[in-house]
């Protein structure tokens, strides 16, 4: 064979001879393994929080369908099968943007929080009006002004009665339903 010259590589249009020192320098980023599963195993967190939403809340999230589908297979399944579905949804969501979905999970959470604090103000408000005299029934009717003060005392009476008497608590559940139903149509 015919020995190529030296200067053949300047002939070359596919080499570049630029030297090192003009080429721009890129920055490489390493990402450690571990960093790399921390990622990963918060993934898989942010699916089994998805997985054990119900199907309203579930319609709340954003969510593309092949996700959607596997979310629901996931909660079909038991055992293993539900790990590795788990697992898997963890790799759709590497594809995803998980940001308006933990937004969405978070909103969920907040309600979710919220009508667990106004049930406690309403349980205490119970205990408050079954304890206490006409200044908490006034109360009760300043801050719902639909209330029926002789329907509230027959309750409070009764509950009384039964705390008393140790029997059911019909009266107790029947009082905490009323201050549910002022409560929602306030």
């Amino acid at each position: 064979m015919a020995k190529q010259p030296e200067e053949w590589h300047y002939l070359n249009p596919e080499f570049d001879n630029t030297p090192l020192e003009e080429e721009e320098e890129e920055e490489i980023i390493w990402v450690s393994k571990s960093e790399i599963k921390r990622d990963a195993e918060a993934l898989k967190k942010l699916g089994t929080e998805l997985v054990e939403l119900s199907a309203q809340e579930l319609e709340r999230v954003p969510l593309d369908e092949k996700l959607l589908a596997s979310i629901k297979l996931a909660q079909k399944v038991q055992r293993e099968a539900r790990r590795r579905q788990i697992q898997y949804i963890g790799k759709l969501l590497r594809n995803v943007d998980e940001e308006p979905i933990r937004q969405a999970l978070d909103k969920l959470k907040n309600r979710h929080n919220q009508q667990i604090l106004v049930l406690h103000k309403l349980e205490d408000l119970r205990t408050r009006l079954i304890d206490g005299g006409n200044e908490v029934i006034e109360e009760v009717v300043a801050l719902y002004p639909m209330a029926d003060r002789q329907q509230l005392r027959t309750l409070i009476r009764n509950a009384k009665k039964e705390k008393e008497a140790n029997k059911p608590p019909k009266s107790f559940r029947l009082l905490f339903q009323y201050l549910k139903d002022l409560s929602e149509s306030a």
